[in-house]
């Protein structure tokens, strides 16, 4: 990459990621030719990777209203998939021991900056002892990340609502939230009336009748 990319990438990345891991980024979409994409929200996931194919390089795509310590995690999360296929050619199991042993590798030193405030640092270290298929599932990392989030970007997650109050989630769709079945929700499709079973943690916002 010429010196000039490198440092629109710094500059781009000062939008998303704190400033002390944008150097860590920087080297890692230079050294493995990353595409990185910035999309729209993805209620499902934070963020994915796709390994070369068709003429295509390493691309990693991640939801554009991640606070930087979210987007920073997930981007992390994605270059362990990355580091994962380069190693294997392949991606067998992906959450397996490889990509474990990746993730923790890529986070040790970004823990060593410490860039992360403390209750972060507690629910990331919990997290790391066995890394799931997503930042999104752990419960207590999740409640951590999200008290950084923007003031405009803030969501609160299904469980802070009442029962019986209609709710959107991040793709628009609306909802009605009943009753508690086991760990999910049980909560009604307020188009095909249809009943989808939500995690507790989906983030959701309120809405008018």
């Amino acid at each position: 990459m010429a010196k000039v990319t490198l440092e629109f990438i710094e500059e781009a990345l000062k939008k998303y990621v704190p400033h002390k891991a944008i150097k860590y980024c920087v080297q890692w979409i230079e050294e493995h030719q990353i595409n990185l994409k910035i999309t729209r929200s993805r209620n499902s996931k934070y963020g994915d990777y796709r390994p070369p194919q068709r003429g295509f390089g390493h691309r990693i795509s991640i939801n554009h209203d991640l606070n930087p310590y979210a987007f920073l995690i997930t981007f992390i999360h994605e270059v362990a998939h990355l580091n994962q296929w380069k190693r294997k050619k392949q991606i067998i199991t992906p959450h397996g021991k490889d990509w474990k042993e990746e993730y923790r590798k890529l986070m040790l030193p970004i823990l060593q900056e410490n860039i992360f405030f403390f209750f972060v640092v507690v629910a990331l270290n919990n997290y790391m002892t066995n890394p799931s298929a997503t930042s999104c599932s752990d419960h207590d990392l999740l409640r951590a990340l999200r008290n950084y989030d923007r003031e405009e970007d803030k969501w609160i997650t299904l469980e802070e609502i009442n029962f019986g109050v209609k709710f959107k989630i991040r793709t628009g769709r609306t909802f009605i939230k009943k009753e508690k079945l086991r760990k999910n929700y049980s909560c009604i499709d307020c188009r095909s009336k249809s009943i989808y079973f939500i995690n507790p943690i989906t983030e959701v916002m309120p809405v008018d009748y």
